[in-house]
């Protein structure tokens, strides 16, 4: 049953913008490391805290929250970390609350690696973008003429991202152009690339048994302390990731419309439509928008798990305290 209307909008406000634990153990965290969407905790004994918050992140700017975001993008991370261990390795140790991932500590590779299956995207650096500019080249690989948005590519294709200072925007760049920053060697990225691709299928299947298109995603991965290269961060989350349902896709595209998705690209396409792009003052987003965004997440959650979404809808920060031991 999906979840009703009356529950998200109590989950306004409950939403958690943001942690302060930072501190020795028992009373903290350890040194705190905030991301875009989660704060990170170094609490020593190789163990790093991810705490995922409600922050919804769009053209690499901080736009918000929505209601059981962080809620969403913990279990659905977790579920998929426990579904791959066969396929690639990852950093997960434990999920101690629901918006709490306990991890390996690893040294994060410095670039994202974002495997696309789909000619889309809205964003100024999206491979859409280009093409419909005329590039038939991105990010090292030669595209065909005569494709439509949100056709499919000729085969899943790794564009790795550069990552940004805090304020700054991410950069799709080739193979060549990564390894000649310096910033990662070759055998990590060319390991890091097939991990990437063996995941990003085997997502496809997952999710094409259930309905949905996984169009693209990005993995954040790390070098673990035995040397391996391990997943890290989130995986297939409605946040890194593009879902569509498979059913209206057929349709949808030969219409010109967009697909039905349930990802962020549904916020990102509202502040297209404000005019906003990444650039000057954020919109603020209505609570419909956040509703209806917030549904969307949750249905693509359920929908790949097979099973309800069951919000927890006590304050979080009190529930963290407890739920980590911390006095």
């Amino acid at each position: 049953m999906p979840i009703d209307t009356a529950t998200l909008r109590r989950g306004l406000a409950l939403t958690l913008d943001g942690t302060s634990f930072e501190g020795p153990p028992p009373q903290g965290l350890g040194t705190k490391i905030a991301g875009k969407v989660r704060d990170n905790y170094l609490p020593g004994g190789g163990r790093r805290i991810l705490v995922t918050t409600d922050r919804i992140s769009a053209f690499d700017r901080v736009l918000g929250t929505l209601p059981f975001k962080g809620q969403v993008l913990n279990g659905l991370s977790a579920w998929w970390f426990e579904h791959t261990r066969q396929v690639a390795p990852n950093h997960l140790l434990e999920v101690p609350d629901p918006n709490v991932t306990v991890g390996v500590e690893c040294r994060p590779l410095d670039a994202e690696i974002v495997v696309r299956a789909y000619l889309t995207g809205v964003t100024s650096t999206s491979i859409w973008t280009h093409y419909e500019r005329g590039e038939r080249t991105f990010c090292g690989h030669r595209l065909p003429d005569g494709l439509r948005k949100n056709e499919p590519l000729p085969e899943p294709i790794v564009t790795p991202s550069t990552k940004a200072e805090k304020g700054g925007h991410d950069v799709s760049v080739s193979r060549a152009e990564l390894l000649a920053t310096g910033k990662i060697g070759e055998a990590e990225l060319d390991r890091a690339s097939a991990m990437a691709l063996a995941l990003f299928r085997h997502g496809q299947q997952t999710c094409r048994a259930r309905g949905l298109i996984l169009a693209d995603t990005k993995y954040e991965m790390g070098v673990a302390p035995d040397g391996r290269i391990v997943v890290i961060d989130e995986m297939h989350t409605p946040d890194s990731s593009r879902y569509w349902l498979e059913a209206s896709y057929a349709a949808r595209l030969s219409r010109g419309e967009e697909p039905e998705s349930f990802d962020k690209e549904y916020v990102r396409r509202w502040l297209a439509a404000q005019g906003f792009k990444g650039d000057g003052p954020i919109p603020p987003i209505p609570d419909e928008v956040r509703i209806e965004a917030a549904r969307r997440y949750i249905e693509a959650c359920e929908t790949v798990q097979g099973r309800p979404f069951v919000p927890e809808l006590s304050e979080p920060i009190a529930r963290m305290r407890r739920n980590l031991g911390l006095r």
